[in-house]
């Protein structure tokens, strides 16, 4: 049976809002570290857990045969496995680093995907009450109000934003390059620390392009269906369906030719 979209979205929003509540509320457990011992990021993934399990309580209340696909070291995994039916990809916490420093950019990320593609994504900014959210099919908003990605920029004014690839990683050194020829060839380059709040960014026109050289399920595939509601495109990098991807781009469409251009140079 097909999922009615618009109950499933009112269900990632509600979700998302409970669960981005919790996060900052528990936040002062966070200063009570020195005190207690405990690692900051113990407690930050302790945290993590009670929010995704708020995100399940919406979910799977009212959609009790759908799975939820939990722990992030599973992810792949847990959807590989539930690719026949519908299953919903939650992170909590996107920016634990972020988090766990207390610097305000962090969201809660949620998605529903049905028939190996995303069908419903929002993304939640706790800090600033902003709700990104998206239907496919049916366009995307912003706090309620519809929502698109920018209009064109020559690449001289473009804003593009990235994350980077994990300390140690092999992909580092080619990163590296890329980074700086975009520098060089675009007019600023953001990062955040948050993949979802980039997405969101993109689609919402506060930024122009955005490239990655490290994903997990769980971090695109919100943002994968803002990106398309919003008029933006995403690319995989490396030949794979964009879940399946381990590098992606995205870019309002005037700087598709440009963007990759830059980052396949050399």
């Amino acid at each position: 049976m097909t999922t009615d979209l618009y109950n499933a979205s009112r269900a990632a929003e509600q979700a998302a809002y409970a669960a981005g509540a919790h996060v900052q509320a528990s936040r002062s457990r966070l200063s009570a570290t020195m005190i207690t011992h405990e690692a900051p990021h113990a407690v930050a993934a302790a945290i993590a857990r009670e929010a995704r399990s708020l995100v399940s309580e919406v979910v799977r209340g009212r959609f009790p045969e759908h799975a939820l696909v939990g722990d992030p070291a599973d992810a792949q995994r847990e959807a590989d496995g539930h690719a026949g039916r519908a299953h919903w990809v939650v992170e909590p916490i996107d920016g634990l680093d972020n988090y766990v420093r207390g610097y305000p950019q962090y969201a809660v990320s949620i998605a529903l995907i049905e028939a190996g593609e995303p069908q419903v994504g929002v993304v939640y900014d706790p800090c600033r009450n902003e709700f990104f959210g998206a239907i496919r099919g049916h366009g995307a908003v912003f706090n309620g109000k519809p929502m698109r990605c920018a209009q064109p920029h020559p690449p001289s004014e473009a804003l593009v934003a990235t994350v980077f690839p994990g300390q140690g990683s092999p992909r580092m050194r080619d990163y590296i390059a890329e980074f700086g020829r975009v520098v060089r060839g675009f007019g600023g380059v953001r990062r955040s620390g948050s993949l979802g709040l980039e997405l969101a960014y993109l689609s919402a026109g506060r930024i122009d392009a955005f490239w990655h050289n490290e994903l997990a399920l769980r971090e695109a595939a919100a943002g994968a269906v803002l990106l398309r509601e919003s008029g933006a495109l995403l690319c995989p990098r490396d030949g794979h369906p964009a879940l399946e991807c381990g590098s992606l781009l995205a870019c309002t469409p005037s700087l598709y030719e440009p963007f990759l251009s830059v980052l396949v140079e050399g």
